[in-house]
């Protein structure tokens, strides 16, 4: 499936992932691929993003209120202070704020 991550001053995270956990207002929940069409609003958290290669992660460095992390298990996380998310046709939007 395909994430990205975008603030209000720019696209932070563009790319092809295995699977997407974020920081629901009722609990953290998982998209994997096919997962069925879903909106939800994001609390304070982590994203956390799974992926299959780090070779391909594409990140904005440049803006300092989302750090991305990259563990050695390929799982790139982001803290979030709020934010929306929406998942169609294998394709996942996460408005960040």
């Amino acid at each position: 499936m395909y994430l990205e991550i975008v603030s209000p001053e720019a696209t932070l995270f563009s790319s092809e992932v295995d699977s997407v956990v974020v920081p629901g207002v009722n609990g953290e929940f998982q998209m994997l691929n096919n997962h069925a069409p879903i909106v939800s609003l994001l609390s304070s958290g982590t994203v956390k993003i799974h992926t299959h290669t780090q070779s391909h992660l594409v990140f904005d460095e440049l803006h300092a209120s989302i750090i991305p992390h990259i563990d050695d298990d390929k799982v790139l996380t982001v803290k979030i202070n709020s934010g929306t998310i929406e998942m169609k046709d294998n394709k996942v939007i996460v408005l960040a704020d």
